[in-house]
């Protein structure tokens, strides 16, 4: 595999599973160095115990606003520089919004938004002043279909939508690309909140797909050429019915 990614360093967070695991894989596999940013501290040990020296594990829990402040220096001192953000994080809530906790909505628009725009905010400043970087955010299909089981989380995609477009309008002219993928279900820990019948259903139908199918089209946005920004990637499994 070419190494499209040599010299470069990407930052992914909720790196520890998931769709974040999955693009640090690639991102690997392309060459680059790659920090691992979540707060589970004995799962980043693993993976980057098994994925070599050019893993880098960063601990921090994004919903505390101290710890949060810290990730571009710590990216830093750990690597230097950073040329890839990758804004995976993200937590789900589905059902009936009569049925949803407060204290969870709170926690899930806050780690779906706040952080989100709080990890860009940080990380452009550097961007701007090397006058290159990629920012890629995990949206989902949500964000384009008002999915009547899951109104909470995809309110929260509906929103980072909209942010990827405006930013991306105010940096281009520093260099700077910003994108957001879309998938469809994934096979995660986040379809554990899916009604059970709903699960059942998309299982049986093959209508999901699996993280490292959404990780390759990660990697293909960051390796085009850099006259040419891929601003919104849906992806569907094939026999999903919407």
């Amino acid at each position: 595999m070419a190494k499209e990614l040599e010299g470069k360093v990407a930052a992914v967070t909720g790196a520890a599973s998931g769709i974040g695991l999955a693009s640090v894989e690639a991102m690997l596999a392309a060459g680059a160095r790659v920090v691992l940013v979540d707060r589970d501290e004995a799962a980043l040990t693993a993976v980057c115990n098994k994925l070599g020296d050019a893993a880098i594990p960063l601990r921090i829990d994004l919903l505390d606003s101290k710890s949060c402040a810290t990730l571009l220096p710590q990216i830093l001192a750990k690597a230097g520089q950073i040329d890839i953000l990758h804004a995976n994080a993200g937590t789900y809530i589905g059902g009936d919004l009569v049925d949803a906790d407060t204290d969870a909505i709170d926690r899930m628009l806050n780690l779906n938004i706040n952080v989100v725009m709080k990890n860009v905010h940080d990380v452009l400043p550097h961007m701007i002043a090397r006058g290159t970087g990629d920012i890629i955010v995990t949206s989902s299909l949500a964000a384009h279909f008002p999915t009547p089981w899951e109104p909470v989380y995809a309110s929260s995609k509906w929103a980072i939508n909209c942010f990827v477009q405006t930013v991306r309008r105010q940096v281009f002219k520093h260099g700077i690309r910003v994108g957001s993928i879309s998938p469809g279900p994934v096979i995660t820990s986040l379809l554990a909140d899916w009604p059970e019948e709903k699960l059942k259903e998309a299982k049986e139908s093959g209508s999901l797909v699996e993280a490292s199918e959404i990780a390759n089209v990660v990697l293909f946005m960051l390796t085009r050429p850099r006259g040419m920004t891929i601003r919104d990637v849906v992806i569907l499994p094939t026999h999903f019915d919407l």
